[in-house]
């Protein structure tokens, strides 16, 4: 979800530059665009079959998932090699699909994790990690990366550690926020929680939340990050639970909030530090995965 929501400005400045945009996307990420761009063009594309353990230590998923990784990425290359036979595009715009590039269009990337934390006792792979990201990085035109150019940024490390490969630059936060920091705030609720991520910690996180808020006497709102064609809300205790909120519902939400609960994903905290809201968050990583363990020890 928050590979889509980061692209949200990028096709809104594209859509104002006059440009006809088509998206590619598949499950929630697809519906949340669909809701946020309804009369843009869509095309479905399955997603990497990732799914994260219920363990705390996820290498084991991750090597298991390896496969099917690799499958898709040729997969989706050869999608796409079909569409541009099919229909005429100047460029390709992907965000983190390592096989979306061809050499007969402008291709783009985006990432802001071009080295990989690994996990402790394979530290050793990082730099040998890095050097194939770099070999996928080079098959597009540009590299852009969605960070402050002066270190340590908001990604610290994961953008900022090993040189740049030539065809990257830094273009700022990107945040479906943005525009939104001066909304009108609805404070509602003292606590929200953001929840997003792979199965089956999403569920698991959701039902933490639940447990740990059902009986507290302040009003508490968990956002499930599930968009729907109908928004689906639910009651439990003091606690309201939302299947999903617009971009000015959330911004709003957010602002008023005073505690902000969530997972230490990268597209979140730039989702709050759009809103100036990073000081209220309280951030709870996915259990071994070392990109989000990062990202927490860096904004705690």
């Amino acid at each position: 979800m928050g590979h889509a929501t980061r692209c949200v400005p990028i096709i809104r400045n594209l859509i104002s530059d006059g440009h006809e945009i088509a998206i590619v996307s598949d499950g929630y990420p697809l519906e949340l665009l669909k809701q946020e761009f309804p009369t843009l063009r869509f095309f479905e594309l399955p997603s990497y079959s990732v799914q994260y353990s219920k363990s705390k230590w996820q290498v084991g998923a991750m090597m298991h998932s390896f496969p099917a990784i690799l499958l898709g990425i040729i997969r989706e290359n050869r999608w796409l090699n079909q569409l541009l036979k099919a229909e005429h595009f100047d460029q390709v715009i992907s965000d983190n699909r390592f096989g979306m590039w061809n050499k007969q269009v402008h291709s783009i990337y985006i990432t802001h994790q071009l080295m990989v934390k690994m996990p402790k006792g394979l530290k050793f792979l990082e730099p040998i990690i890095w050097l194939i990201h770099r070999c996928f990085i080079y098959q597009y035109n540009e590299c852009w990366i969605p960070d402050f150019e002066q270190k340590p940024g908001l990604s610290g490390d994961l953008a900022h550690k090993y040189p740049l490969p030539k065809k990257a630059k830094f273009i700022g936060i990107l945040s479906r926020f943005n525009g939104l920091k001066n909304t009108i705030v609805n404070d509602d609720f003292e606590v929200v929680a953001v929840l997003s991520g792979l199965e089956p910690q999403r569920s698991i996180f959701e039902k933490e939340l639940i447990s740990k808020y059902r009986n507290e006497q302040f009003k508490t709102l968990i956002v499930k990050g599930q968009p729907q064609n109908t928004k689906v809300e639910t009651h439990i205790g003091n606690i309201t639970i939302v299947s999903h909120l617009s971009s000015k519902e959330m911004a709003a939400i957010l602002k008023g909030a005073k505690r902000i609960v969530s997972r230490s994903g990268y597209s979140t905290i730039m989702d709050l530090a759009a809103l100036s809201c990073l000081e209220k968050a309280e951030f709870f990583p996915t259990p071994g995965q070392t990109e989000q363990e990062y990202l927490f020890l860096v904004h705690s």
